[in-house]
Protein backbone atom coordinates (compact mmCIF):
# COMPACT_ATOMS: atom_id res chain seq x y z
CA UNK A 1 0.00 0.00 0.00
CA UNK A 2 1.45 3.29 -1.17
CA UNK A 3 -0.82 5.57 0.32
CA UNK A 4 0.50 7.28 3.29
CA UNK A 5 -1.47 6.83 6.77
CA UNK A 6 -0.69 7.91 10.07
CA UNK A 7 -1.22 4.90 11.85
CA UNK A 8 0.93 6.01 15.04
CA UNK A 9 -1.71 9.05 15.08
CA UNK A 10 -4.79 6.56 14.69
CA UNK A 11 -3.08 3.99 17.44
CA UNK A 12 -2.52 6.80 19.64
CA UNK A 13 -6.20 8.29 19.40
CA UNK A 14 -7.51 4.22 20.20
CA UNK A 15 -6.81 3.49 23.84
CA UNK A 16 -7.64 -0.05 23.80
CA UNK A 17 -5.01 -0.95 21.24
CA UNK A 18 -2.89 -1.06 23.91
CA UNK A 19 -4.90 -4.08 25.74
CA UNK A 20 -6.82 -5.81 22.67
CA UNK A 21 -6.88 -6.29 18.63
CA UNK A 22 -10.43 -5.41 18.18
CA UNK A 23 -11.89 -7.11 14.72
CA UNK A 24 -15.30 -6.29 15.59
CA UNK A 25 -16.22 -2.86 14.09
CA UNK A 26 -18.94 -4.31 11.64
CA UNK A 27 -20.46 -4.84 15.15
CA UNK A 28 -18.93 -1.69 17.29
CA UNK A 29 -15.80 -0.26 16.94
CA UNK A 30 -13.55 1.83 19.34
CA UNK A 31 -14.56 5.42 19.89
CA UNK A 32 -11.34 7.72 19.93
CA UNK A 33 -10.35 9.43 21.97
CA UNK A 34 -11.70 12.85 21.10
CA UNK A 35 -15.29 11.38 20.56
CA UNK A 36 -15.11 9.43 24.23
CA UNK A 37 -13.64 12.76 25.36
CA UNK A 38 -16.45 14.55 24.10
CA UNK A 39 -19.30 12.40 25.06
CA UNK A 40 -17.54 12.46 28.86
CA UNK A 41 -17.52 16.08 28.79
CA UNK A 42 -21.08 16.75 27.97
CA UNK A 43 -21.88 14.30 30.18
CA UNK A 44 -20.03 15.63 33.18
CA UNK A 45 -21.40 19.16 32.18
CA UNK A 46 -25.02 17.72 32.61
CA UNK A 47 -24.30 16.16 35.95
CA UNK A 48 -22.99 19.58 36.99
CA UNK A 49 -25.47 21.95 35.75
CA UNK A 50 -28.51 20.09 34.45
CA UNK A 51 -30.56 18.49 31.46
CA UNK A 52 -31.97 21.69 29.48
CA UNK A 53 -29.39 23.92 30.73
CA UNK A 54 -26.30 22.02 29.47
CA UNK A 55 -28.46 21.32 26.09
CA UNK A 56 -29.13 25.15 25.69
CA UNK A 57 -24.95 25.50 26.50
CA UNK A 58 -24.40 22.81 23.98
CA UNK A 59 -27.05 24.02 21.32
CA UNK A 60 -24.91 25.63 18.51
CA UNK A 61 -22.53 22.33 18.46
CA UNK A 62 -25.83 20.24 18.87
CA UNK A 63 -27.11 21.54 15.57
CA UNK A 64 -23.49 21.63 14.03
CA UNK A 65 -24.15 17.56 13.79
CA UNK A 66 -26.31 18.22 11.14
CA UNK A 67 -24.10 20.24 9.00
CA UNK A 68 -21.55 17.87 9.78
CA UNK A 69 -23.92 15.04 8.91
CA UNK A 70 -24.67 17.10 5.27
CA UNK A 71 -20.69 17.10 4.50
CA UNK A 72 -20.78 13.32 5.15
CA UNK A 73 -23.34 12.52 2.78
CA UNK A 74 -22.87 15.44 0.24
CA UNK A 75 -26.62 16.72 0.96
CA UNK A 76 -28.54 19.37 2.54
CA UNK A 77 -28.77 19.54 6.46
CA UNK A 78 -32.54 19.80 6.63
CA UNK A 79 -32.67 16.25 5.10
CA UNK A 80 -31.07 15.03 7.86
CA UNK A 81 -32.75 13.64 11.48
CA UNK A 82 -31.03 12.81 14.14
CA UNK A 83 -32.43 9.38 15.41
CA UNK A 84 -31.03 6.63 18.44
CA UNK A 85 -29.98 4.06 16.18
CA UNK A 86 -30.00 3.05 12.53
CA UNK A 87 -33.23 0.46 12.82
CA UNK A 88 -34.96 2.95 14.22
CA UNK A 89 -34.16 5.48 11.27
CA UNK A 90 -34.80 2.82 8.60
CA UNK A 91 -38.31 1.52 10.80
CA UNK A 92 -39.58 5.51 10.88
CA UNK A 93 -38.52 6.11 6.77
CA UNK A 94 -40.28 2.44 5.58
CA UNK A 95 -43.52 3.07 7.81
CA UNK A 96 -44.23 6.27 6.57
CA UNK A 97 -44.72 4.62 2.80
CA UNK A 98 -48.17 3.80 2.15
CA UNK A 99 -49.24 0.41 1.05
CA UNK A 100 -52.42 -1.11 -0.49
CA UNK A 101 -52.87 -4.86 -1.36
CA UNK A 102 -51.03 -6.15 -4.60
CA UNK A 103 -48.17 -3.66 -4.24
CA UNK A 104 -44.74 -4.96 -4.34
CA UNK A 105 -41.31 -4.03 -2.56
CA UNK A 106 -37.55 -4.82 -4.53
CA UNK A 107 -34.79 -6.57 -2.24
CA UNK A 108 -31.84 -8.21 -2.20
CA UNK A 109 -31.57 -11.44 -0.78
CA UNK A 110 -28.39 -10.47 1.63
CA UNK A 111 -31.40 -7.92 3.16
CA UNK A 112 -30.84 -7.13 7.11
CA UNK A 113 -32.89 -9.08 8.91
CA UNK A 114 -34.46 -6.72 10.47
CA UNK A 115 -35.76 -5.12 7.51
CA UNK A 116 -37.26 -8.49 6.55
CA UNK A 117 -39.38 -8.43 9.15
CA UNK A 118 -40.91 -5.34 8.56
CA UNK A 119 -41.34 -6.16 4.95
CA UNK A 120 -43.18 -9.21 6.27
CA UNK A 121 -45.17 -7.26 8.81
CA UNK A 122 -46.57 -4.51 6.26
CA UNK A 123 -47.67 -7.43 3.66
CA UNK A 124 -49.61 -9.33 6.35
CA UNK A 125 -51.30 -5.85 6.69
CA UNK A 126 -52.09 -4.57 3.52
CA UNK A 127 -51.09 -7.63 1.32
CA UNK A 128 -48.34 -6.53 -0.74
CA UNK A 129 -45.69 -8.83 -1.67
CA UNK A 130 -41.98 -9.22 -1.51
CA UNK A 131 -39.99 -9.97 -4.29
CA UNK A 132 -36.04 -11.01 -3.64
CA UNK A 133 -33.95 -9.56 -6.45
CA UNK A 134 -31.44 -12.69 -7.64
CA UNK A 135 -28.10 -12.54 -7.01
CA UNK A 136 -25.39 -12.17 -10.26
CA UNK A 137 -22.52 -14.54 -10.55
CA UNK A 138 -20.85 -12.79 -7.90
CA UNK A 139 -23.25 -12.82 -5.37
CA UNK A 140 -24.21 -9.36 -5.18
CA UNK A 141 -27.88 -7.92 -6.70
CA UNK A 142 -28.60 -8.21 -10.07
CA UNK A 143 -29.36 -5.18 -11.34
CA UNK A 144 -30.55 -6.61 -14.54
CA UNK A 145 -33.18 -8.49 -12.21
CA UNK A 146 -33.81 -5.83 -11.03
CA UNK A 147 -34.91 -3.60 -13.99
CA UNK A 148 -36.59 -6.58 -15.49
CA UNK A 149 -38.73 -7.15 -12.30
CA UNK A 150 -40.14 -3.45 -12.55
CA UNK A 151 -43.65 -2.83 -13.01
CA UNK A 152 -46.40 -0.37 -12.07
CA UNK A 153 -47.09 -2.46 -9.02
CA UNK A 154 -43.07 -1.68 -7.75
CA UNK A 155 -43.91 1.04 -5.05
CA UNK A 156 -40.38 0.74 -3.18
CA UNK A 157 -36.79 -0.42 -3.78
CA UNK A 158 -35.01 -0.98 -0.63
CA UNK A 159 -31.20 -2.77 -0.23
CA UNK A 160 -28.58 -3.33 2.29
CA UNK A 161 -25.51 -1.72 1.31
CA UNK A 162 -22.89 -3.97 2.93
CA UNK A 163 -24.81 -7.04 4.12
CA UNK A 164 -24.21 -7.74 8.19
CA UNK A 165 -22.82 -11.43 7.34
CA UNK A 166 -20.08 -11.36 4.79
CA UNK A 167 -17.66 -8.79 3.06
CA UNK A 168 -20.19 -7.45 0.28
CA UNK A 169 -20.48 -4.28 -1.30
CA UNK A 170 -23.94 -4.43 -3.17
CA UNK A 171 -23.89 -1.56 -6.63
CA UNK A 172 -25.88 0.75 -4.83
CA UNK A 173 -25.12 3.67 -7.66
CA UNK A 174 -26.77 0.95 -10.68
CA UNK A 175 -29.42 0.51 -8.19
CA UNK A 176 -30.01 4.14 -7.99
CA UNK A 177 -30.26 4.46 -11.78
CA UNK A 178 -32.68 1.78 -12.27
CA UNK A 179 -34.76 3.05 -9.14
CA UNK A 180 -34.64 7.45 -10.88
CA UNK A 181 -35.24 5.91 -14.33
CA UNK A 182 -38.62 4.15 -13.10
CA UNK A 183 -39.03 6.55 -10.67
CA UNK A 184 -39.27 4.36 -7.57
CA UNK A 185 -38.93 5.42 -3.88
CA UNK A 186 -35.37 4.25 -3.31
CA UNK A 187 -34.07 2.73 0.66
CA UNK A 188 -30.72 2.04 1.27
CA UNK A 189 -29.93 0.68 4.33
CA UNK A 190 -26.03 2.07 4.82
CA UNK A 191 -25.54 0.79 8.37
CA UNK A 192 -22.47 -1.07 7.66
CA UNK A 193 -21.39 1.74 4.82
CA UNK A 194 -20.77 5.14 6.34
CA UNK A 195 -17.29 5.66 7.96
CA UNK A 196 -16.07 2.46 5.72
CA UNK A 197 -16.34 4.28 2.56
CA UNK A 198 -17.38 7.52 1.01
CA UNK A 199 -21.24 8.10 0.11
CA UNK A 200 -22.37 10.59 -1.63
CA UNK A 201 -26.81 10.32 -2.07
CA UNK A 202 -26.54 12.36 -5.16
CA UNK A 203 -24.08 10.15 -6.79
CA UNK A 204 -26.06 6.65 -5.34
CA UNK A 205 -29.72 8.74 -6.03
CA UNK A 206 -31.09 6.90 -2.96
CA UNK A 207 -33.79 8.85 -1.37
CA UNK A 208 -33.91 7.35 2.08
CA UNK A 209 -30.89 6.13 3.82
CA UNK A 210 -29.81 5.61 7.51
CA UNK A 211 -26.79 5.11 9.72
CA UNK A 212 -25.13 4.28 13.36
CA UNK A 213 -23.12 5.48 14.97
CA UNK A 214 -21.32 2.75 16.87
CA UNK A 215 -19.76 0.91 13.96
CA UNK A 216 -17.04 2.36 11.11
CA UNK A 217 -18.09 6.11 12.39
CA UNK A 218 -16.57 5.15 15.55
CA UNK A 219 -19.29 7.20 17.54
CA UNK A 220 -21.51 6.27 20.77
CA UNK A 221 -23.90 3.79 20.52
CA UNK A 222 -27.41 4.81 20.86
CA UNK A 223 -26.69 7.02 18.15
CA UNK A 224 -27.82 6.90 13.95
CA UNK A 225 -29.34 9.35 11.57
CA UNK A 226 -31.99 9.51 8.78
CA UNK A 227 -31.62 10.97 5.26
CA UNK A 228 -34.45 11.77 3.66
CA UNK A 229 -34.13 13.30 -0.10
CA UNK A 230 -36.12 16.76 0.38
CA UNK A 231 -38.59 16.05 -2.74
CA UNK A 232 -39.82 13.00 -0.56
CA UNK A 233 -39.90 14.20 2.60
CA UNK A 234 -43.38 15.86 2.47
CA UNK A 235 -45.00 12.91 1.18
CA UNK A 236 -44.30 10.58 4.22
CA UNK A 237 -45.89 11.19 7.68
CA UNK A 238 -43.77 9.33 10.43
CA UNK A 239 -45.91 6.60 12.14
CA UNK A 240 -45.29 8.49 15.64
CA UNK A 241 -45.14 12.22 16.20
CA UNK A 242 -44.54 14.44 18.95
CA UNK A 243 -44.56 18.33 19.58
CA UNK A 244 -41.02 18.27 18.23
CA UNK A 245 -41.85 16.61 14.74
CA UNK A 246 -45.56 18.83 14.68
CA UNK A 247 -47.20 21.57 15.96
CA UNK A 248 -50.67 21.42 18.06
CA UNK A 249 -52.69 23.94 16.24
CA UNK A 250 -56.12 23.10 17.71
CA UNK A 251 -57.88 20.39 19.10
CA UNK A 252 -58.40 19.02 16.20
CA UNK A 253 -55.09 20.23 13.72
CA UNK A 254 -51.55 19.21 14.42
CA UNK A 255 -49.01 20.52 11.63
CA UNK A 256 -46.12 18.43 10.66
CA UNK A 257 -42.36 19.86 10.55
CA UNK A 258 -41.17 20.40 6.81
CA UNK A 259 -37.93 18.93 6.86
CA UNK A 260 -36.68 15.21 7.45
CA UNK A 261 -36.48 16.13 11.44
CA UNK A 262 -40.16 14.96 11.42
CA UNK A 263 -38.39 11.67 11.80
CA UNK A 264 -37.09 12.87 15.77
CA UNK A 265 -38.58 12.76 19.08
CA UNK A 266 -38.17 15.76 21.36
CA UNK A 267 -36.20 13.75 23.77
CA UNK A 268 -32.81 12.83 22.54
CA UNK A 269 -29.85 11.21 23.82
CA UNK A 270 -27.98 14.55 23.66
CA UNK A 271 -24.56 13.44 25.38
CA UNK A 272 -24.35 10.84 22.46
CA UNK A 273 -25.91 13.87 19.75
CA UNK A 274 -22.73 16.03 20.56
CA UNK A 275 -20.20 12.96 20.63
CA UNK A 276 -21.32 12.08 17.10
CA UNK A 277 -20.78 15.42 15.53
CA UNK A 278 -17.15 14.90 16.58
CA UNK A 279 -16.97 11.25 15.51
CA UNK A 280 -17.97 12.78 11.71
CA UNK A 281 -15.61 15.48 12.10
CA UNK A 282 -12.97 13.06 13.18
CA UNK A 283 -14.00 10.75 10.15
CA UNK A 284 -13.98 13.17 7.47
CA UNK A 285 -10.46 14.70 9.00
CA UNK A 286 -9.10 11.34 7.94
CA UNK A 287 -10.72 11.58 4.89
CA UNK A 288 -13.20 8.85 3.77
CA UNK A 289 -11.31 7.73 0.46
CA UNK A 290 -7.98 7.39 2.69
CA UNK A 291 -10.23 5.30 5.30
CA UNK A 292 -11.27 3.23 2.60
CA UNK A 293 -7.66 2.18 1.18
CA UNK A 294 -6.42 1.42 4.46
CA UNK A 295 -9.46 -0.72 5.40
CA UNK A 296 -9.82 -2.32 2.19
CA UNK A 297 -6.03 -3.05 1.76
CA UNK A 298 -6.23 -4.65 5.57
CA UNK A 299 -8.88 -6.57 4.44
CA UNK A 300 -7.44 -7.96 1.11
CA UNK A 301 -4.50 -9.07 3.49
CA UNK A 302 -6.79 -10.80 5.83
CA UNK A 303 -8.68 -12.58 3.06
CA UNK A 304 -5.43 -13.93 1.13
CA UNK A 305 -4.24 -15.24 4.22
CA UNK A 306 -7.13 -16.48 5.43
CA UNK A 307 -7.75 -18.57 1.91
CA UNK A 308 -3.72 -20.01 2.43
CA UNK A 309 -5.32 -22.05 5.87
CA UNK A 310 -6.14 -26.13 5.63
CA UNK A 311 -9.91 -26.36 6.67
CA UNK A 312 -10.51 -22.49 6.00
CA UNK A 313 -13.41 -21.23 3.51
CA UNK A 314 -13.72 -17.71 3.46
CA UNK A 315 -17.90 -16.82 2.36
CA UNK A 316 -17.22 -13.12 0.81
CA UNK A 317 -19.16 -12.39 -1.71
CA UNK A 318 -19.01 -9.77 -4.19
CA UNK A 319 -17.16 -7.66 -7.18
CA UNK A 320 -16.11 -4.94 -4.23
CA UNK A 321 -15.15 -6.34 -1.22
CA UNK A 322 -14.91 -4.06 1.88
CA UNK A 323 -13.58 -4.66 5.64
CA UNK A 324 -16.01 -7.44 6.65
CA UNK A 325 -13.93 -10.87 6.56
CA UNK A 326 -16.55 -13.71 6.86
CA UNK A 327 -15.09 -17.38 7.08
CA UNK A 328 -16.01 -20.59 8.34
CA UNK A 329 -13.77 -23.41 9.71
CA UNK A 330 -13.64 -27.37 8.90
CA UNK A 331 -12.61 -28.16 12.40
CA UNK A 332 -14.46 -25.48 14.99
CA UNK A 333 -17.85 -24.21 14.77
CA UNK A 334 -17.61 -20.19 14.61
CA UNK A 335 -18.32 -19.53 18.09
CA UNK A 336 -16.25 -21.87 19.59
CA UNK A 337 -13.63 -19.47 17.46
CA UNK A 338 -15.27 -16.45 18.54
CA UNK A 339 -14.73 -17.50 22.27
CA UNK A 340 -11.19 -19.15 21.84
CA UNK A 341 -9.83 -15.76 20.46
CA UNK A 342 -12.10 -13.46 23.40
CA UNK A 343 -9.56 -15.45 25.47
CA UNK A 344 -6.23 -14.04 23.72
CA UNK A 345 -7.47 -10.73 23.82
CA UNK A 346 -8.72 -10.67 20.13
CA UNK A 347 -12.53 -9.24 19.67
CA UNK A 348 -14.43 -11.01 16.46
CA UNK A 349 -17.71 -11.74 16.49
CA UNK A 350 -20.24 -14.29 14.40
CA UNK A 351 -23.34 -13.83 12.17
CA UNK A 352 -25.83 -16.14 12.68
CA UNK A 353 -28.22 -16.99 9.59
CA UNK A 354 -30.99 -14.37 11.37
CA UNK A 355 -28.79 -11.56 10.37
CA UNK A 356 -28.75 -12.07 6.53
CA UNK A 357 -31.61 -15.45 6.92
CA UNK A 358 -32.80 -15.18 3.05
CA UNK A 359 -28.70 -15.43 1.78
CA UNK A 360 -27.52 -17.80 4.40
CA UNK A 361 -30.82 -20.56 3.53
CA UNK A 362 -29.55 -19.75 -0.16
CA UNK A 363 -25.90 -20.63 0.36
CA UNK A 364 -25.94 -23.21 3.02
CA UNK A 365 -24.91 -21.19 5.70
CA UNK A 366 -25.94 -21.16 9.18
CA UNK A 367 -23.18 -19.31 11.51
CA UNK A 368 -19.94 -17.53 9.91
CA UNK A 369 -17.21 -15.83 11.79
CA UNK A 370 -16.70 -11.97 10.98
CA UNK A 371 -13.60 -10.34 11.71
CA UNK A 372 -14.13 -6.66 10.32
CA UNK A 373 -11.34 -4.48 10.45
CA UNK A 374 -11.04 -0.29 10.97
CA UNK A 375 -7.83 1.66 9.69
CA UNK A 376 -6.49 1.50 13.53
CA UNK A 377 -5.91 -2.08 12.84
CA UNK A 378 -2.15 -3.68 12.12
CA UNK A 379 -1.10 -6.48 9.75
CA UNK A 380 1.28 -7.09 12.75
CA UNK A 381 -2.18 -8.00 14.41
CA UNK A 382 -3.80 -9.76 11.42
CA UNK A 383 -0.50 -11.70 11.89
CA UNK A 384 -1.17 -12.49 15.70
CA UNK A 385 -4.86 -13.32 15.09
CA UNK A 386 -3.82 -16.13 12.42
CA UNK A 387 -1.58 -17.84 14.82
CA UNK A 388 -4.31 -18.18 17.52
CA UNK A 389 -6.65 -19.22 14.72
CA UNK A 390 -4.27 -21.76 13.47
CA UNK A 391 -4.18 -23.03 17.03
CA UNK A 392 -7.51 -23.98 16.93
CA UNK A 393 -8.43 -25.26 13.65
CA UNK A 394 -5.43 -27.73 13.61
Amino acid sequence: MNTYFDINRARKDTLACEDLIHFNNAGSSLMPIPVSSALHHYLHTEERTGGYETAGLYSRALNGLYDSASKLLNCDSHEIAFVENATRAWDFAFYSFEFKPGDKILTTLAEYGSNVVAYIQQAKRFGIEILFVPNDEYGQIDVKALANLIDDKVKLISITHIPTGGGLVNPAKAVGKVAKAAGIPFILDACQSVGHIPIDVEEIGCDVLCITGRKYLRGPRGTGLLYVRNDLVERLEPPMLDQHAAELISVTEYSIRKDARRFENWEQYYAGKFALAVAIDYALSWGLGSIQARIYHLAKTLRDKLSDIDGIQVTDEGIEKCGIVTFISDQRNPSDIKNGCAEHKINVSTSKGSGNLVSFQERGLSEVVRASVHYFNTEAEIDYFLEILKQFVH
